[in-house]
């Protein structure tokens, strides 16, 4: 980033404060518990239709047969996908008033998923002004800065994801309790949801290892009932349910990678950035929301209101951008962040990782092995197996360690 220019154009949060005021701030726990609920249980219903409605209506026809299966297939992932993004609300969420919505999401989603709450409470990090990039945010990747495989190892990520959910929850957590000194490398290690798998995640509460512990718990009872669903309920020594469900976590995971791709430019170094960089560093797409909203759901397509507003519910992020977009100075720099297209940006992220790998190609420097380019291959999962004039200060949620 061109430091000088970026300087010479201060943002001021305090104008961008006064402009979205304090009304938007307030969730709405009526638009939350409807558009969880439907989003959820259409999605339950979605693939217990893909698994049946193929062999039931479509006859004789494998045109049919496919054409249903592809239909529902992609219903379940985009449905499933929009109740999944609802654990970045939890993160933001206050901590008092909403401990229902939170059982009700990893009941429903977050455990059935192995993905329960306490696998993205380190997500803050990725909103304090001195984590964000840096090794201390799991959810940053400097892919500007990285060849192109670098990008492609991160996508690859999603086929092993899945599995490390089994991993994780089927056979690390048993082994937690049965030896208790395999508990602090697991929860370093690999308890945590993001890109860069050599997070390393800190300490944290007691009241965090007891939440982890329950959730745990009822993720591992999933696993044992996705093994015995086999024998017991489908009988057979191989379940159809397990290509069904494997299938749709990758669907899942890549939809939200290429999201993620998207949700910022990837250009910090992994040193500390000015809010200015930050700010410069994330995306929105606030246009054609017929289909953004289907890849970025929740308002993750506001990603860089959310950067500026992280307590602000997503169902008022799209009010926030228009209001700032229609009150900020004609040169301010957050207008730069409104992007119109997510495959553009993609692509022009190619372009700066392609031209990377050019320089070091030129000095005999590109080395496939090297640790940067092994942090892209999670996927978005486990880790292990990512200066304003008014002074920005991201506001940490007082719910960091809430179920």
């Amino acid at each position: 980033m061109d430091e000088l220019s970026i300087e010479s154009r201060r943002f001021s949060m305090k104008q961008a404060r006064q402009i979205v005021g304090d009304q938007l701030h307030a969730p709405n726990p009526r638009i939350y518990w409807t558009d969880f609920l439907l989003s959820v249980l259409a999605g339950h219903l979605s693939f217990s239709a893909m698994m049946f409605a193929p062999s039931r209506f479509a006859g004789d026809s494998p045109l049919l047969w496919w054409g249903l299966k592809a239909l529902f297939f992609t219903a379940t992932i985009l449905l499933f996908l929009r109740s999944v993004m609802f654990t970045h609300e939890l993160v933001h969420l206050p901590r008092e008033g909403w401990s229902a919505f939170r059982v009700a999401w990893n009941l429903l989603c977050g455990i059935p998923f192995m993905i329960p709450s306490f696998t993205y409470y380190p997500h803050i990090d990725h909103h304090r002004r001195k984590s964000y990039g840096t090794e201390h945010d799991g959810e940053y990747l400097s892919l500007s800065h990285q060849p192109p495989s670098a990008i492609v190892l991160y996508m690859l990520g999603v086929l092993v994801t899945p599995l490390a959910g089994v991993l994780r929850f089927g056979i690390l957590s048993p082994i937690c309790w049965l030896f208790p000194s395999v508990r602090k490398w697991t929860f370093t290690h690999a308890s945590t949801m993001v890109m860069d798998v050599f997070y390393e995640r800190p300490e944290a509460s007691r009241r965090v290892y007891k939440i982890m512990i329950l959730q745990e718990i009822a993720c591992f009872v999933i696993c044992l009932g996705l093994i015995l669903h086999a024998p017991l309920i489908a009988k057979t020594w191989f379940d159809p349910l397990w290509i069904h469900a494997y299938c749709v976590s990758v669907g899942m995971i890549f939809m939200n990678n290429i999201r993620t791709l998207g949700a910022h430019r990837w250009t910090g170094p992994g040193s500390e950035l000015s809010f200015e960089e930050q700010l410069l560093d994330s995306c929105d797409y606030p246009h054609r929301p017929w289909i953004t909203e289907l890849w970025g759901p929740t308002g993750t397509r506001y990603h860089a209101t959310h950067h500026l507003f992280p307590s602000l519910p997503y169902h008022n992020l799209g009010i926030a951008h228009r209001r700032l977009m229609a009150e900020l100075p004609p040169d301010s720099i957050f207008r730069e962040t409104a992007k119109l297209s997510l495959l553009g940006e993609i692509a022009q992220l190619w372009q700066r990782s392609s031209q990377v790998a050019s320089r070091l190609k030129v000095a005999g420097r590109i080395d496939p092995y090297s640790p940067s380019l092994h942090g892209a291959t999670s996927g978005a999962y486990l880790s292990a197996s990512k200066h304003s004039s008014d002074t920005f200060q991201s506001r940490p949620s007082p719910n960091s360690d809430a179920a």
